[in-house]
């Protein structure tokens, strides 16, 4: 049994990072299924294909939210966080071959990394692009994109609309200003360690000396 791990929101500064696994006897199960890598899918074919995916496959998710990464980026660094959530969720699944996309320069070394939280019993495959490689990691990527946007919608029911939640999106940084410009404090969907949240935080904090 095969298996393929990846991941969506590494890099969002609002909302979760989702971890999602697919299983399959073998990378051919794929072939008619037409999964390719989530992010050149568009999101009404990204949802047919996750019914599909789910409803044929074994699938698995981790979802860590902001505040957990907040934590956890205290005592580890962000690839180690993900390559334990990639392992956490390659144990959820029947499989001895993991297939999963690198989240270090070096592939290699990512994959050791995964191995050592993983345990003993696991083969795993850790390539760059490997979503893009291997259609049992573009099945991950699917399920864990969707999965994304739907904690993502949750969100904006109890926040508002924010955007994406990724640091490149104008509406999402629009959001954040406004935010902790009006609180005081990022939101709780927010990631308070992220470079992108400090900077605004310090440059309103600046702003305000000058306002007396």
């Amino acid at each position: 049994m095969i298996c393929g791990i990846d991941e969506a929101g590494k890099g969002s500064v609002l909302g979760p990072m989702v971890v999602a696994g697919v299983s399959a006897p073998d990378m051919d199960d794929f072939a008619l299924t037409g999964v390719a890598d989530s992010k050149v899918l568009s999101r009404k074919r990204r949802e047919i294909l996750y019914y599909e995916i789910t409803e044929k496959f074994v699938t698995a998710c981790t979802v860590i939210s902001a505040k957990e990464i907040d934590s956890l980026r205290a005592e580890i660094t962000m690839n180690d966080i993900v390559a334990r959530a990639h392992a956490d969720v390659i144990r959820k699944l029947p499989c001895d071959t993991a297939f999963v996309d690198a989240c270090d320069v070096n592939a290699k070394r990512y994959g050791k990394t995964v191995s050592g939280y993983a345990g003993e019993g696991y083969s795993i495959v850790s390539e760059h692009k490997a979503d893009v490689r291997f259609p049992v990691v573009s099945a991950a990527s699917i399920v864990a994109k969707v999965t994304r946007d739907r904690c993502v919608e949750k969100l904006h029911e109890e926040f508002g609309n924010f955007g994406s939640g990724y640091p490149s999106d104008p509406y999402t940084i629009r959001f954040l200003e406004t935010y902790i410009e009006e609180c005081g404090v990022p939101p709780t969907c927010a990631r308070s360690s992220w470079e992108t949240t400090r900077r605004i935080l310090d440059r309103l904090s600046q702003a305000s000396l000058f306002d007396f």
